[in-house]
């Protein structure tokens, strides 16, 4: 399936527990004043690619732990992505995405390929980065109001339940 990227780091240490493969989606609606990766949001930036060529490079390094989508908003392009998502828990790699989009706000939206993606994720990044609450001290996020969800336990409890790094 067709996806517009801005580029894939094969390990990456920063999106996530362990080596990842982040994959970094192009487009991006949310406009952030001071994302660090503003090169990301214009829709008809990046390249054009394919899902497989991400597949592919799914467990070639065996170091490597999961999958981190990300961008631009990786929202955007949600049914690319749900490929790219299965592909990843078929090999046992656990999957990260980060959204600018609540949590909250994608259920209301209850946009199919969406909702699909959400259900692949293991750990959802969500909210947008505001510039006033900006931490260094955060684990794996850039401001304060952003939630790191364990969704598999958001899933079995019905209810919101956090990323604890000591139990992942």
């Amino acid at each position: 399936m067709e996806i517009r990227l801005a580029g894939i780091e094969p390990e990456s240490i920063v999106d996530g527990p362990g080596y990842r493969l982040a994959v970094f989606v192009q487009g991006c609606p949310h406009g952030c004043p001071g994302c660090h990766n503003p090169g990301t949001h214009d829709p008809a930036g990046g390249r054009l690619s394919d899902t497989a060529e991400i597949i592919a490079q799914l467990g070639k390094n065996p170091l490597v732990r999961g999958v981190t989508l990300t961008g631009g908003e990786p929202m955007m392009q949600a049914a690319a992505l749900c490929e790219v998502a299965a592909a990843a828990r078929q090999k046992g790699l656990s999957v990260w995405c980060y959204t600018g989009y609540t949590l909250e706000a994608l259920a209301r939206e209850n946009n199919p390929d969406r909702m699909r993606l959400l259900g692949l994720v293991d750990v959802l990044v969500d909210g947008p980065y505001i510039a006033r609450e900006r931490s260094l001290d955060l684990l794996y996020c850039g401001s304060k109001n952003q939630r790191l969800i364990d969704m598999n336990r958001t899933r079995e409890a019905g209810e919101i339940r956090l990323f604890e790094p000591d139990i992942w």
